[in-house]
C-alpha cells in the first residue's frame, strides 16, 4: 500500500516552518494518542502516521532528502520514515523537552559546537595588611588557550574539519529509547557537526593548547577570607568559536602575628605588667596605621576590653571602618630574684585581711561557701 504525502498528514504546505509542522503534529499526536484511544486500532494508525511524517520533516537533513526523492529519499537505517511506529514519537516537541532532559537529549542545545570554555578558580594568599589596604599582584594561571597554529579550529593548517558522517552535518541523532525516540548530541563530532581527519600537530585536533597566562589583579582594599574577584573572559578557551570562561580569584587572608579579624573589627591581645595593671599608666600598642597611646586605668583586671574606634577595616562594599579592640592580659611576674621575692610578700602580708583590694576573689570565695553550705 503507498504511503501517504507526509505534508498532507500532518495538514501543511510545503513551505510550512518548524512551528508550524510542530504545532500540526502535537494537535494530531494529542488527539490520536493511544492512551486517549484505548483499543481504538484507527487512531493508533493515524498516531503512527503522525508520527511518522513529523519524525521526518523535523530533521531538516531528511527534509531536504524527502522534498527530492519522496520517500525513496529517506532511508530507515538513519532513523527515518518507514517503520518509525511508537518509537518514532518526538514527546519532547509535546510536553516541553523533558525526556531530551532525562536521557541527555540537546534539542534545544547549541548545534555547531560552540560551547563557552569552563571556569577557573584561583586561591590568592594575602597578609593582612595586603587585604586592608588593597594592592595589585602578578598571578600565573594554568589554563587552556585557543591554538594558534589552527586558529583554534583543530585542523592541521591548510585543511578544513569535514561533515561528520554520524549525523550528517547536524550535530544530532536520534536514539531508541523503549517506547520513545530520544534525540541526543553526536557522540562523534559532540554537536559541531564536523569531523577532522588532519589534526593539528600542536594541538592534536583539540584546537585548545595548555599555557600559563600572567595576570594582574587588583585587590580592592577590605577584602577578607572568602571574596571573590572575576576575571570576565580569563578562563579556559571556548572550543569552536565559543567564548571564554570567566577566572574568578578566591581570597585568602593569612593569619596574623598580632592581629584577628572578625568582619570589620579587629582584636589584638595586650600584656601589661602586674605593677601597670595596680597603677595604672600608659601604654604603646600597635595598630594597623602605626603606633597610639592607651591609658590603663589603675586596677584594670586581665581581660579587660578597650575600644579604639575608626582603627579597625574598612568594609570592601563600603561604609564606616570598624574599630580595634585591645584585650589586656595582666603577666605574673616570673624569674625574681631574692630582693623582688621578699618585696612581694611583704606586699601580700600587707593584703592579708582585707578584701577590700581583691573584689573579685572575695565574692567568688563567697560563692564557694554558699554552694558547699547548700551541699
Amino acid at each position: 500500500m503507498a504511503k501517504r504525502d507526509y505534508y498532507e498528514i500532518l495538514g501543511v504546505e510545503r513551505g510550512a516552518s518548524e512551528a508550524e509542522l510542530k504545532k500540526a503534529y502535537r494537535r494530531l499526536a494529542m488527539k490520536y494518542h493511544p492512551d486517549r484511544n484505548p483499543d481504538d486500532k484507527d487512531a493508533e494508525e493515524k498516531f503512527k502516521e503522525a508520527n511518522e511524517a513529523y519524525e521526518v520533516l523535523s530533521d531538516a537533513a531528511k527534509r531536504s532528502a524527502y522534498d527530492q526523492y519522496g520517500h525513496a529519499g529517506v532511508d530507515p537505517q538513519m532513523g527515518g520514515g518507514g517503520g518509525a511506529g511508537f518509537g518514532g514519537a518526538n514527546f519532547s516537541d509535546i510536553f516541553g523537552d523533558v525526556f531530551s532532559d532525562f536521557f541527555g537529549g540537546a534539542r534545544g542545545g547549541s548545534r555547531g559546537g560552540a560551547q563557552r570554555g569552563s571556569d577557573l578558580r584561583y586561591t590568592l594568599e594575602l597578609d593582612l595588611e595586603e587585604a586592608v589596604r588593597g594592592t595589585t599582584v602578578t598571578i600565573r594561571v594554568p589554563t587552556l588557550v585557543g591554538c594558534k597554529t589552527c586558529d583554534g579550529s583543530g585542523a592541521k593548517k591548510g585543511t578544513s574539519p569535514v561533515t561528520c558522517t554520524t549525523c550528517g552535518g547536524i550535530g544530532q541523532v536520534r536514539m531508541q529509547q523503549g517506547f520513545f525516540s530520544v534525540q541526543q548530541t553526536c557522540p562523534r563530532c559532540h554537536g559541531s557537526g564536523k569531523m577532522i581527519t588532519d589534526p593539528c600537530g600542536s594541538c592534536h585536533g583539540q584546537g585548545r593548547v595548555e599555557e600559563s597566562k600572567t595576570l594582574s589583579v587588583k585587590v580592592p582594599p577590605g577584602v577578607d577570607t572568602g571574596d571573590r574577584i572575576r576575571l570576565s573572559g580569563e578562563g579556559e578557551a571556548g572550543t569552536h568559536g565559543g567564548p571564554a570562561g570567566d577566572l574568578y580569584v578566591v581570597v585568602n587572608v593569612r593569619e596574623h602575628a598580632i592581629f584577628q579579624r572578625d568582619g570589620k573589627h579587629l582584636y589584638c591581645e595586650v600584656p601589661i605588667s602586674f605593677a601597670d595593671a595596680a597603677l595604672g599608666g600608659e601604654l604603646e600598642v600597635p595598630t594597623l596605621d602605626g603606633r597610639v597611646k592607651l591609658k590603663i586605668p589603675e586596677g584594670t583586671q586581665t581581660g579587660k576590653l578597650f575600644r579604639l574606634r575608626g582603627k579597625g577595616v574598612a568594609p570592601v562594599r563600603g561604609g564606616a571602618a570598624g574599630d580595634l579592640m585591645c584585650r589586656v592580659a595582666v603577666e605574673t611576674p616570673v624569674n625574681l630574684n631574692k630582693r623582688q621575692r621578699e618585696l612581694l610578700d611583704e606586699f601580700r602580708k600587707s593584703l592579708q585581711g582585707d578584701d577590700s583590694h581583691s573584689p573579685k576573689a572575695s565574692g567568688w570565695f563567697e560563692g564557694v561557701k554558699r554552694f558547699f553550705g547548700d551541699v
